[in-house]
């Protein structure tokens, strides 16, 4: 009964966190088309310091949107470990980059298009050999393992390399380095969700009939969870008003991801009990998506065509169109109205046909004779 159980808070946690990144893929793409509509009317910019997209419907949808994304996020960790819950967040990356193509006209090539393929192969290789989390099911033993000084070290650090890119780096380079704004929300984000485990774990001993209200971690966790998010929210916007959403949100996977994968390692010891096929595999997951997001990176702004094909790529594709194209195209009896009057002499399609200019004669591939 305890494995049925089990298996079934897995499918709940699974269903939530898929239900989350469409919710959170969409929510970019509303706040983006909000920011905008300001931008046309002439309102001070979000990047700039301005709070005008307060006032718009369009960034209020999509903040509602991530609200139900994060709502439902925040459920999928208490079912389900957050090694699966979050490599899921690739799916929110491929919601992103379709969506973003179709409504904001953000071009997403050929290796853009590999690029989230890619991301959601990795995620999935990441969620099978995913290493089960140390069980905890009381705020007793969360607190225990936020004393752990291997976390205590990690908060810190997370802390202080926060408050260096909000003060120094960020009015220096967040203008132009996508990946300030993005690393600020994504180490905070780690933080933000150890702080949603615990008050998951909270909301569970509340229900059971514990006194949890009279626990302060539980009142601490979510004055830490309201200005992690609060962080993100702030910098999130500042990075989608500047920067292209197709690039923000597979990077700001990567980095996201990582620190959540770190944090959780370190929080609740989950690595210890990996073997070595399972270690491999979370890596080589977590590899094939960093190259899915290089590829919507790097090549964002490369037109893939036939003319852009290696010169030996372009004859071979040339050469099977000779000898297979004209001879296999029956000729359309619209086809035949446009070439009555036109001599064996002057047929345009049999120079074409020809790479040496010279005319084809009837039986030897010109579809017109």
């Amino acid at each position: 009964m305890d494995n049925v159980s089990k298996r079934y808070d897995f499918y709940i946690g699974l269903a939530l966190a898929v239900s989350s990144s469409i919710f959170i893929g969409s929510s970019f793409i509303l706040k983006k088309k909000g920011l905008l509509k300001l931008a046309s009317r002439g309102s001070l910019r979000a990047g700039q310091g301005g709070h005008a997209y307060l006032k718009e419907w369009l960034w209020w949808a999509g903040l509602l949107s991530m609200g139900a994304g994060e709502a439902a996020n925040f459920a999928a960790y208490v079912f389900a470990p957050a090694t699966l819950v979050t490599p899921l967040g690739a799916l929110s990356v491929l919601v992103s980059a379709v969506l973003s193509s179709y409504f904001l006209n953000e071009r997403l090539n050929v290796h853009g298009k590999i690029g989230c393929i890619l991301s959601i192969v990795g995620s999935t290789v990441m969620v099978i050999h995913a290493p089960q989390e140390e069980e905890v099911d009381t705020l007793e033993e969360m607190a225990e393992k936020l004393k752990d000084p291997g976390f205590i070290a990690f908060a810190v650090s997370v802390v202080v390399s926060s408050v260096i890119l909000i003060f120094v780096a960020g009015p220096r380079y967040g203008q132009k380095n996508v990946l300030v704004y993005i690393l600020i929300c994504s180490v905070v984000g780690s933080l933000s969700v150890a702080c949603v485990k615990g008050l998951g774990i909270a909301i569970k001993e509340l229900f059971a009939g514990h006194p949890i209200l009279k626990e302060p971690l539980g009142w601490i966790l979510l004055i830490c969870l309201v200005i992690c998010i609060s962080t993100q929210i702030n910098y999130l916007n500042k990075a989608l008003d500047i920067f292209n959403t197709s690039i923000i949100t597979p990077i700001y996977y990567v980095f996201f991801t990582t620190s959540v994968m770190t944090c959780s390692a370190i929080l609740f010891k989950e690595w210890n009990n990996m073997g070595v096929e399972n270690i491999i595999g979370t890596l080589s997951g977590f590899l094939t998506i960093v190259l899915g997001i290089f590829l919507l990176h790097a090549f964002k702004d490369i037109s893939f065509t036939f003319d852009t094909l290696p010169l030996f790529l372009r004859k071979s594709a040339q050469q099977g169109v000779k000898e297979r194209g004209p001879l296999h195209q029956p000729l359309l009896d619209h086809d035949v109205e446009s070439v009555k009057g036109i001599s064996e002499d002057n047929c345009q399609a049999c120079h074409i046909v020809n790479s040496s200019g010279s005319a084809v004669f009837p039986g030897r591939g010109c579809r017109l004779h």
